[in-house]
């Protein structure tokens, strides 16, 4: 079972077969060049994309306080038009995956064709500590980097504009980077899902990228057009106009991307006050003020849960092919 490792004293665990192979995966990670250069990249674009925040921070905010509230939080949000880079939520969204495929997409299959999975299945372990093991080591430097270049934002960030985060914005920022790691996994767990299916190590990394790229760019398309294709007429109703809405919200978040991309702006921006379609007398009266910390997080709690979904049922299609899969020496 997954838990099964969860049993016995620490000094134990220490010597566990579970955490002998973590600890080799994650060597293997850190010595190799992929894992550097998409460390490198990943740092490239954080200093790139926070060097754009500052500038235009610098420029356009004023230095009254009634403005400056929710300054820090710009540092991951805002962009500039005379610099063609993204803020740092956007390269998030768009180089975290190529993370999580980049260290799955060979976790098993690599193994396979080196004759290396069956000498390590002939030894006194358990077959589900060699996949467990993989994704609990990719998971964990993927932690460990978003959370150190977050950081690394922050850190420089107060260094540039001299204004402290208060404890709300670091609780925000702390939601972004526990979402972006959540975010992430779900890539790594189809990458390696892949990675079990297929056996050329190739072939799954063009899988992994396939389906990127079709919820990246392809989906909203397909999602526009079946907009058009069910649009009330302009005599129905304004509730035939709600419900079509919510139906193309929801068809929307299918998509894991939409789904990180809702939640991570409903945390960084506190203006967001609802992610759905408002009928007048719910506009009417609403004071237009910052969301509570608690109320954001209450707001992006389905967006949460459906990405927590999306990857349990990916990691648990991979652990099933994997413990039903016929395994031979070459």
């Amino acid at each position: 079972m997954i838990t099964r490792w969860f049993k016995g004293s620490s000094s134990q665990k220490a010597g566990h077969p579970f955490w002998v192979i973590v600890q080799k995966e994650i060597a293997d990670h850190v010595h190799s060049w992929r894992f550097i250069i998409l460390v490198l990249l990943l740092a490239l674009t954080c200093i790139g994309s926070l060097y754009t925040a500052m500038m235009t921070i610098r420029e356009a905010v004023p230095k009254d306080d009634s403005v400056n509230s929710f300054l820090f939080l710009k540092l991951f949000t805002v962009s500039s038009d005379k610099l063609p880079l993204p803020p740092f939520i956007t390269f998030v969204s768009f180089l975290g995956p190529l993370v999580g495929i980049g260290m799955g997409f060979d976790a098993i299959n690599s193994e396979r064709n080196r004759g290396t999975l069956s000498r390590l299945l002939a030894q006194p372990i358990y077959r589900d500590y060699v996949i467990n093991a993989k994704f609990v080591a990719a998971l964990l430097l993927i932690s460990v980097l978003l959370f150190a270049l977050g950081f690394l934002v922050m850190g420089l960030g107060l260094i540039a504009i001299g204004i402290p985060p208060t404890p709300e914005e670091f609780g925000r920022m702390l939601c972004f980077l526990i979402l972006s790691v959540l975010y992430i996994s779900f890539w790594l767990n189809m990458s390696i899902l892949c990675s079990v299916r297929f056996r050329q190590a190739a072939t799954s990394a063009l899988s992994g990228i396939a389906v990127w790229i079709f919820f990246s760019v392809f989906y909203g398309l397909l999602v526009n057009l079946i907009a058009g294709a069910t649009a009330p007429s302009q005599a129905a109703g304004a509730e035939s106009v709600i419900s079509h809405q919510q139906f193309v919200q929801a068809l929307s978040r299918l998509s894991p991307s939409q789904l990180f991309s809702e939640a991570t702006v409903t945390m960084l921006t506190p203006s967001v006050r609802s992610l759905g379609p408002l009928t007048m007398e719910q506009i009417y009266g609403a004071i237009p003020s910052p969301l509570p910390f608690g109320q954001s997080l209450l707001l992006v709690w389905p967006q949460v849960v459906g990405l927590i979904a999306a990857t349990m049922v990916c990691f648990a299609a991979s652990y099933v092919l994997f413990m039903r899969q016929e395994i031979r020496s070459r």
